[in-house]
């Protein structure tokens, strides 16, 4: 059975390529713009790895980072947070995330980093 994803990026045009990419790669990927609860998004498609773009509208995609790793029905999924702002991410510190992807992002970085995170989520298993 093939890997779940959830990403979670408010810019059209890079979930598209995320997804398509994933797809392409063996993955089941589902895309949100906007979320309005991250744990009821997982609860409901029980994911194997979350991505989060770090600038959302209205929310911080650190926050919801923080929230997953939380949460204790969902802080064993590996996170990977997305920012064409890096230095963000060591001013603000990385939430708890599993991995951090600078935008633009090189495919084949993206996904040795997906394999890694989930093939290190299966020996936590």
């Amino acid at each position: 059975m093939s890997k779940r994803i959830l990403i979670v990026e408010d810019d059209y045009d890079i979930l598209c390529i995320l997804t398509d990419v994933l797809n392409e790669e063996g993955y089941q990927v589902v895309g949100f713009n906007y979320t309005a609860s991250i744990v009821d998004n997982i609860a409901m498609y029980q994911p194997d790895l979350v991505m989060l773009d770090f600038l959302l509208p209205g929310v911080n995609g650190g926050e919801l980072c923080r929230e997953i790793k939380t949460n204790s029905s969902t802080m064993h999924l590996p996170v990977v947070l997305l920012s064409a702002f890096p230095r963000l991410t060591e001013s603000l510190g990385d939430y708890g995330c599993d991995r951090f992807i600078a935008k633009p992002f090189d495919m084949d970085v993206l996904i040795h980093t997906v394999e890694s995170c989930l093939s290190n989520n299966l020996e936590m298993a």
